[in-house]
Parts: structure tokens; C-alpha cells; sequence
């Protein structure tokens, strides 16, 4: 049976490596990576477009196969008898890629002992914080991470083959056009292709993640408080939240259980979780955080809006590029609030240095607006001691020099593309 799964998997990698893929911005950075004794480890969302980054990565490799979302390998897993398999149906191989490794029970175990024999392997996985943390114990300092998102806007555009050009009016709302569809439905792979049937694609997906990747992995036996929670937050992204605020509205058993929950909501990539900046650590943890989607297609997708919030879909899209970018929410991204309680929406950290201020709006034609998000920006610029401030909307671009700071406006879409 084990032969049989090889094969079929063999059958599967082959018909993969024929198609056409659009080249992921991260191909370019690999360099040497792939050469290097260190396994790969590539995370994600379900559905981002890992396995397809991994045999962009090995097409023109020697490389062995083995996809672990089968339940057919599962079932009749036995690691001596997998190897000599392998090295008959992949003879010489110099690289083994695992797909979805998670699913293999101890998996990290094998992995050791594959490393060991100098196989070099590049792994890939759906669950961010199980898989590092059982790297990490296992294989202490022998892998490196990548993290694969859904599309960015240069990928999308470059999918739907329109050029990065903004000389004439046709250019430039084109450009906008795509990302107005990327700030309301998302840019999972699929859904470019299908922008028709992003609804039932990503509701699907959310529900899929929900079940197999937390539910079932993690034995949740109130499934309705985890799915109540991930409600909860979806509809409520962008907005800050406290572990005994959601205990007390969602009636969830106790404040631990919350903690829990959320936790197991972050593991597959569906949610994020963005402290409030402050020097003192036992404050900052103390502090609300805010919640944001790894992708605006589910807000639409599971039609929690009655109207369409473009502020908070800007903010949310900005805050998923800014983790694209390699921020992390642990040590270098935050947001704040100032003495006077003005919010700024990031905190950009270069070691212990504050680099940049974002603030985050959609439209400033309000005189009001404008005031309130240049005055947070100046105020937390004194408190942080940062002069690099940047205010990304829409469509405005122009520099604002107040209070004897410079601010930069700047449209969302050339920020994105940094132009």
C-alpha cells in the first residue's frame, strides 16, 4: 500500500512540475539557500501557494516527494520501509520534499534522523507555531523559516499580467482597479482566478482551517466557543480586545480557555495578534491587543459587514504586507497609543530603535480626519523620539510639515510597490 501512495504521489508531483506557475517575489531571494545543508522550512496558510513555492524552488532539481495531506501514507507509515521506496522510485535523489508534514504524528523525530543522514530536506507546513517549536527542540539552529503569504499586489498584478505603469489616467486606474479587488476579496491564488467564486472558496477555506487544522489536531471538544471566538474576531479585526473582554461577551468557560483559543486560531496563519508598544514589558502584555486576518478575502467572505469598512480593510491590508516584509509581532511591530490616547496603527522596530510610525487611512478629504491623523503622528513622533512618520491612504500623496516634523502621504499602492 505504502508503494502504492509513492507512486500515486510520484504521479502527482509530475503532473505539478507541467504546469505554469506565477513566480513567487521570494524565488529571487533564495540565492544559495537551497544548496545549503540547513533544512527549509516553509510555513503558511493553507491554500497560499506553499507546495507550489517548493517545486518552483526544486524544478530543475533531483528532487523525492512525499505528501503527508494522504491519508493512505498516514495510515501505512513506516520510515525504513519509506526510504528504501523512495530510492527506487527516485533513484539519486539530492533533495526530499515533505508536504504537510504536520500531519505525521512525531514527525520531527523522523525528521532528526533524516537530517542525520545528510539528507537535505525541505519541508512545508500549515501550523506556524507547532512546527518552529518542534524544529526548534528537535533541531536546534538547522533550519531556516519562510514564510509564504498569499499573493502580494506586485504578484497579482504580474498574474493578471498588467504592467506596473502609471503615466496616463487607463494606467493607473488599472492599477487601482486591482487592488480595490484585493482590498475586498483578498489575493489567495485561487481566488484571482475565480474572482466570481471567492465567497464559497474562502468560506470553505475558513471552515476547512477551523476543522482540521484546530479542532480536530488540538481534540477541541466545545467546538462552538472556538467557532464563536474566530466569529468574534473576524468580525471585530483591527479592533483591540482583551482576554477577559471576549471571556465575559462570548460566555466562554474561563479566561484561560480564551487564551487558549486564541492561540490555536494564530497556529495556521488565520489570525494575528498585534501588541500595544510600550518599554515595560509586564505593561505592554497587560495592554489590549488587536486582531487582524491573514487575508481581507474572509471578512467578505463570511459577510460580517453590512457595509463596506475600507478604512479597516486598508489597515488590515497594510498590517499583512508589513508581516510580508519580515515583521513579527513578538519583537519589531506594534501599535500605540499616546499619553493623550491618540492611536497610532504601527510601531515599525529596528532592534531597539523605533524606525518608523504608520498611520493608516483611506481617505483625508475631511478636514477633520486629516487633523486627527497628522496630530497622533506628531504627538507619537515626540513621545517615540521617530521622525520617520508615513501616512498611507488611497490616493493622496504629498509631504505635511508641522510642529517642525516632516510627514510623508503617501498612496497606499505606491507604498506597496515601493515606488
Amino acid at each position: 500500500m505504502i508503494r502504492t501512495a509513492i507512486l500515486q504521489q510520484k504521479e502527482e508531483r509530475d503532473a505539478l512540475l507541467q504546469r505554469k506557475y506565477q513566480d513567487r517575489v521570494l524565488l529571487g531571494e533564495m540565492g544559495d539557500m537551497l544548496a545549503s545543508n540547513l533544512i527549509k522550512l516553509i510555513t503558511g496558510p493553507r491554500r497560499a501557494g506553499k507546495s507550489v513555492f517548493a517545486l518552483q524552488l526544486l524544478k530543475s532539481e533531483n528532487f523525492a516527494y512525499l505528501n503527508f495531506d494522504d491519508d493512505l501514507l498516514l495510515k501505512h507509515f513506516d520510515e525504513n520501509a519509506l526510504i528504501q521506496l523512495l530510492l527506487e522510485v527516485y533513484p539519486n535523489f539530492e533533495y526530499l520534499l515533505l508536504d504537510e508534514i504536520q500531519n505525521l504524528p512525531n514527525w520531527e523525530l523522523w525528521v532528526a534522523k533524516l537530517y542525520r543522514r545528510g539528507i537535505n530536506l525541505i519541508i512545508t507546513g500549515s501550523n506556524s507555531k507547532l512546527l518552529s517549536n518542534e524544529m526548534a527542540t528537535a533541531l536546534t539552529g538547522r533550519f531556516i523559516q519562510i514564510t509564504i503569504l498569499p499573493f502580494s499586489y506586485a504578484e497579482v498584478l504580474a498574474f493578471n499580467d498588467v504592467p506596473i505603469s502609471y503615466e496616463t489616467p487607463a494606467e493607473k486606474a488599472l492599477l487601482l482597479q486591482q487592488l480595490t479587488e484585493i482590498l475586498t476579496c483578498g489575493s489567495f491564488p485561487e481566488t484571482i482566478k475565480s474572482r466570481s467564486l471567492t465567497r464559497n472558496y474562502l468560506s470553505a477555506l475558513y471552515d476547512s482551517i477551523l476543522l482540521k487544522d484546530l479542532t480536530r489536531r488540538f481534540n477541541v471538544r466545545n467546538s462552538n466557543e472556538l467557532y464563536s471566538l474566530s466569529t468574534y474576531l473576524l468580525a471585530n479585526y483591527c479592533n483591540p480586545f482583551s482576554v477577559n473582554q471576549l471571556t465575559n461577551e462570548l460566555s466562554i468557560g474561563s479566561a484561560h480557555t480564551v487564551q487558549k483559543f486564541c492561540k490555536y486560531l494564530s497556529e495556521p496563519y488565520l489570525f494575528f495578534y498585534l501588541s500595544r508598544y510600550n518599554n515595560k514589558l509586564k505593561l505592554m502584555k497587560k495592554a489590549p491587543q488587536k486582531a487582524f486576518v491573514v487575508d481581507n478575502g474572509f471578512v467578505a467572505a463570511q459577510s460580517f459587514e453590512l457595509s463596506e469598512n475600507k478604512g479597516r480593510l486598508l489597515e488590515n491590508l497594510v498590517f499583512v504586507d508589513l508581516i510580508r516584509r519580515g515583521y513579527n509581532t513578538q519583537q519589531t511591530l506594534f501599535y500605540y497609543r499616546t499619553r493623550n490616547d491618540k492611536e497610532i496603527d504601527f510601531v515599525c522596530r529596528n532592534m531597539h530603535n523605533v524606525e518608523t510610525l504608520i498611520q493608516v487611512s483611506y481617505d483625508l478629504q475631511n478636514p477633520k480626519t486629516c487633523k486627527r491623523e497628522i496630530s497622533s503622528l506628531i504627538e507619537a513622533s515626540g513621545e517615540l523620539k521617530c521622525t520617520n512618520l508615513l501616512l498611507l491612504t488611497w490616493d493622496d500623496e504629498r509631504t505635511v510639515k508641522e510642529a517642525g516634523v516632516s510627514i510623508t502621504v503617501k498612496p497606499v499602492w505606491k507604498w506597496l510597490l515601493d515606488i
